[in-house]
């Protein structure tokens, strides 16, 4: 297993003062990155698939996850900012890169001249990536969104036909190429929700009313993670898997196919270990209290570190090969768990989460406990954790 110091390109909040000492790291397998992203593409084959790396990989660190979801079949890489895409370009990434968030204030010109496409919501945006374009002197790829009915981005049916007619008349010019139509899913990971079939059809309509007056994409798109796992009518040319690289699902109860495996896990080591009467204290505001004497544990990671106050007394973690819940109140920097009799010392591994082959919980059940979604976990601890990679 090879330590590589990788830094977040858009961001510095690096785990610098305990990387210095290796007390905490994330371990990223890029085999296991590699392994889903196969899984998916024959999954949905002859479709393809986007393997989206965006806000760091999910935590997981950008330049390692692209290299991994295109060494495992994936033809596209998705971005949410122009500086994420054109950080791929400086790696020496060259597969094609979409840039999913329409931001107006954006590098168009850069991310035109280096090859990534934009994607384009509205006339107005439009407008802005043709003067990019002008200015870059050649074509801009964009890829046309409709709000099929998310109502985040995307241009509504109202606004759509307005929206294809000006982009096939830049088209024209020669100063755009309409390489995508695409849309995205609100309840993907709500089986049965009204909404996706409602969605699946908006988007044929908007796609049919675009193809019909001119436009020929390359692709096509519309399933994320939950819609490539259990909707095919939704694959159409291309897929859009994010957590699903990464081993991690949306839908209830984190359901996935038994290849799909989680990519990360979070280690850190006891700092400090010390014996205390029964009736201590423990943490901020005193929350928990020892019931007998024992072991406390001190953990160097806190909400700063992505460990959510909020897993106070309700995430557990592994320790000496057993499961310990967090006790008292997580901290800025650190954490406590009460072991008891057992026989710890600092310096002792303490797993947060993992894959769960050994037992250790991983950041599906730490979401469940904390009423979210296992990728808001290891997005939480994203740059602010050194990382190792295998």
């Amino acid at each position: 297993m090879a330590t590589v110091q990788y830094e977040c390109p858009l961001g510095t909040g690096r785990l610098a003062d305990l990387d210095d000492v290796r007390t905490a790291e994330a371990i990223v397998d890029q085999g296991t990155i590699r392994q889903n992203t196969a899984g998916l593409r024959d999954r949905v084959s002859p479709a393809a698939v986007m393997g989206v790396v965006k806000s760091d990989g999910y935590g997981h660190g950008m330049i390692p996850a692209a290299h991994a979801a295109l060494a495992g079949g994936a033809s596209w890489l998705g971005v949410i900012s122009v500086a994420e895409g054109l950080a791929l370009r400086g790696a020496g990434i060259t597969a094609p890169v979409l840039c999913l968030m329409d931001v107006p204030e954006a590098a168009h010109g850069e991310a035109i001249a280096a090859g990534v496409d934009l994607s384009v919501a509205s006339t107005h945006s439009l407008a802005r990536v043709v003067a990019a374009a002008t200015t870059a002197g050649r074509p801009a790829r964009v890829h046309l969104k409709a709000d099929t009915g998310m109502s985040r981005g995307g241009a509504t049916a109202a606004d759509w036909p307005g929206l294809v007619d000006a982009a096939l008349a830049v088209e024209a010019g020669g100063l755009l190429a309409i390489t995508g139509l695409w849309s995205h899913l609100a309840c993907a990971d709500l089986p049965g929700h009204p909404s996706v079939p409602q969605q699946i059809t908006a988007f044929g309509d908007a796609v049919e009313l675009a193809e019909k007056a001119g436009a020929r994409p390359e692709v096509r798109h519309l399933a994320n993670t939950p819609a490539t796992l259990t909707l095919p009518q939704t694959w159409f040319d291309l897929v859009r898997p994010g957590g699903g690289l990464y081993g991690l699902s949306t839908l209830p109860g984190g359901a996935a196919p038994e290849w799909m495996r989680p990519a990360m896990t979070a280690r850190a080591s006891l700092i400090q270990v010390k014996r205390v009467p029964a009736g201590s204290g423990v943490s901020y505001g005193h929350r928990y209290t020892t019931s007998s004497e024992t072991t406390l544990g001190l953990v160097p990671a806190g909400y700063a570190e992505g460990v959510p106050r909020a897993a106070s007394g309700r995430v557990q973690v592994q320790a000496r090969g057993r499961r310990w819940t967090i006790a008292g109140t997580v901290c800025m920097n650190q954490f406590v768990i009460d072991l008891g009799d057992e026989p710890a010392e600092a310096g002792d591994e303490v797993v947060l989460f993992g894959p769960g082959d050994a037992g250790e919980p991983t950041a599906q059940e730490w979401a469940e406990a904390l009423g979210t979604i296992s990728y808001e976990i290891v997005t939480g601890f994203g740059c602010r954790w050194p990382k190792s990679y295998r």
